[in-house]
C-alpha cells in the first residue's frame, strides 16, 4: 500500500514539474518577442528616453506642441519656465521636467 502511494506521489510530482517548465518556457519565449518587438519598434526613442528620462510625446504634451517647431518649443518652454518659477509660487518639480523636455526636443531637432 505505501508503495503505492509512493508512486503515485512521484507521479503526481513529475506531472506538476513537467507543466511548470512548459508554461515557464512559453513565458520566456513570450517575454523575449514582446522585447523584440519593442526594441525593433522603439529602439532610437528608448535610448533617448534613457538618456534623458522622457520620451518625445512625454515632452511634447508637457509643452502643449504638436510639431518640433524651434520657435513654438522655445516660446511654450519660456512660458511654462516662468509660470513655474519657485519666487511666484511655481513648483521646481515642474521646472525640471520642462528644463528635460525641451532638451529631449532639442536633441531630436
Amino acid at each position: 500500500m505505501a508503495k503505492y502511494l509512493a508512486q503515485i506521489i512521484v507521479m503526481g510530482v513529475q506531472v506538476v514539474g513537467r507543466a511548470f517548465a512548459r508554461a515557464l518556457r512559453q513565458e520566456f519565449a513570450a517575454s523575449r518577442a514582446a522585447a523584440d518587438a519593442r526594441g525593433r519598434a522603439g529602439h532610437q526613442s528608448a535610448a533617448a528616453s534613457n538618456l534623458s528620462g522622457l520620451s518625445l510625446q512625454e515632452a511634447q504634451q508637457i509643452l502643449n506642441i504638436s510639431k518640433l517647431s524651434p520657435e513654438e518649443i522655445q516660446k511654450n518652454y519660456e512660458h511654462l519656465f516662468k509660470v513655474n518659477d519657485k519666487s511666484v509660487g511655481g513648483s521646481f518639480y515642474l521646472q525640471s521636467k520642462q528644463w528635460s523636455q525641451e532638451e529631449e526636443n532639442h536633441k531630436l531637432q
